[in-house]
């Protein structure tokens, strides 16, 4: 397969969790590579990404490194697919790759937990909101970078109109509902967007109340992307110029953990629908 300049998060993500298989199995690239005739150093662009890996290869390295979970080898399998392309690569060229890297993160997700203190979460913003927002940005955009990013952004929301979406679970803090980005007509629509968006089975809303003070992660957004396997779930950061994506087994721990305390602390969905209607009402 040729090779990668720029590997995507699901490329870089699938060598990763090769590279765990075969280092569990307490096997060198070279004993790996002779397994399925290739060069140590063609196993090393492998588990980076800068390379592909076919199906029947990928299952027979799992073999010889002894996985016996056959679930994970099939997620595996099914994330080194690469014949159809997908509908973000359209903006390939046109966004940062963490931009891509987090529509395909949403677009394999079995489940989404994401938490907010400031911001409606993006999957739950409307247009205008999302233009607020962007204008805001510390280096303005031109016109045209705008409108991409806005479209981009407009375009993951399908994830939850699919056929079978994944469950979306939304902490945000109260701030973030009274903040009027765009001004009181925009923060209407977007608040009765939210109310719209309870009524959905696969969509729970949890409002972090003024009241209860301090609460855990405060200042920070987290999406916590659930995956085919618990092997396979993805922490998603954002922070300043950049996207950022944990994996390791206890910084995955750390954050499901974190998200549970701050459940804690919120209203249930039907409290939370509640007081969105009240703030609503107050504009």
């Amino acid at each position: 397969m040729p090779s990668r300049s720029h590997p995507t998060q699901r490329q870089r993500r699938l060598g990763i969790e090769l590279r765990k298989l075969r280092e569990a199995a307490g096997m060198s690239a070279q004993e790996a590579g002779a397994v399925v005739n290739i060069k140590a150093y063609q196993v090393s662009h492998l588990e980076a990404g800068r390379v592909g890996v076919t199906p029947n290869r990928l299952r027979t390295l799992a073999c010889n490194y002894g996985c016996a979970n056959e679930a994970l080898v099939d997620a595996l399998v099914a994330m080194s697919d690469e014949r159809d392309k997908e509908w973000w690569e359209e903006y390939r060229g046109s966004l940062p790759p963490g931009y891509l890297d987090i529509a395909e993160l949403e677009h394999s997700s079995r489940r989404m937990h994401t938490s907010s203190s400031v911001h409606i979460p993006g999957l739950l913003q409307t247009e205008d909101h999302a233009r607020a927002i962007f204008e805001e940005a510390v280096q303005p955009l031109p016109a045209n970078e705008l409108e991409i990013r806005i479209a981009h952004r407009m375009k993951r929301q399908g994830v939850l109109d699919q056929a079978n979406p994944p469950q979306f679970d939304a902490v945000i803090h109260e701030a973030a509902l009274r903040m009027q980005f765009g001004g009181r007509k925009v923060a209407l629509a977007q608040l009765e967007h939210l109310l719209v968006a309870t009524e959905r089975e696969h969509v729970r809303i949890h409002v972090i109340p003024f009241a209860v003070g301090g609460f855990p992660g405060a200042g920070q957004t987290v999406l916590y992307a659930y995956g085919a396997v618990p092997q396979l779930d993805t922490v998603q950061l954002d922070a300043a110029h950049t996207t950022v994506f944990l994996t390791a087994d206890l910084q995955l721990e750390n954050y499901r953990s974190l998200l549970d305390r701050m459940e804690r602390k919120c209203l249930s969905p039907e409290k939370s629908r509640a007081l969105i209607h009240a703030i609503k009402s107050e504009l």
